[in-house]
Order: C-alpha cells, then structure tokens, then sequence
C-alpha cells in the first residue's frame, strides 16, 4: 500500500548511501554501515501517536516545533541530543519528509558516504 508511511519512510531511508535497517527497541530503525541510527520509527510506541525520529541541529528542531507543534516534537530519550520527531497522522508533505531524512543522513554518515 503506497499510502502505508512506514513503506514511504523506508524508501526514502534505504534508498541513501550503505543504510540497513533492522528492528530496534521494537520498531524499523534505519542504520549508516549497520552501526549509528540516523531515523527510528514510532508506531505508537510513547504515545498514541504514528511519528518517527530522526537526528536533526537542535536550532533546527527548536524552530520546527516552536513554528509547527502540531507536526513536529521533541522525541523522548534522544531529544535532548537534538533529534527531532515527526508526527506521521497529519496530512505529510513527503518532500519535506525527504529532505529532514537526508539531512538525518548527513548528519550521522561518514563524510565520503555523504560525498555519495
């Protein structure tokens, strides 16, 4: 199903530079090279929400939440690092989904992967 935004998450996450994924504290966890998660998602795993996570500036995830808290959280456990959450049971503008997914992806990936 193409509307599923678990299946469009993972294309988006897979279709960058040596990622993996496998299943972390119970949910689909994206990895650079097997090793350090870059997007987590969250099927109502704190809450009764559908959301991922992904790393992000914390300017950048300050102002999101700030400008947009009905689309954008500061996630538990990894917030404070940063991170940023994305509520998925919103209408989502999957451009900007991809852009927050690659800059993720920037920001955790050696730097000859994000060469690529």
């Amino acid at each position: 199903m193409i509307d599923d935004p678990l299946v469009r998450l993972r294309a988006l996450c897979l279709a960058l530079p040596e990622v993996t994924e496998r299943l972390s504290h119970g949910e689909p966890t994206w990895f650079v090279r097997g090793k350090k998660v870059f997007v987590t998602y969250a099927d109502h795993h704190h809450n009764d929400r559908l959301a991922f996570w992904c790393a992000a500036q914390a300017s950048v995830r300050d102002l999101l939440v700030a400008n947009e808290p009905e689309r954008y959280f500061v996630p538990p456990y990894v917030g404070h690092r940063g991170w940023l959450g994305v509520y998925l049971d919103v209408p989502v503008d999957w451009d900007e989904i991809a852009e927050l997914v690659t800059e993720a992806y920037r920001l955790i990936a050696p730097m000859r992967l994000v060469a690529q």
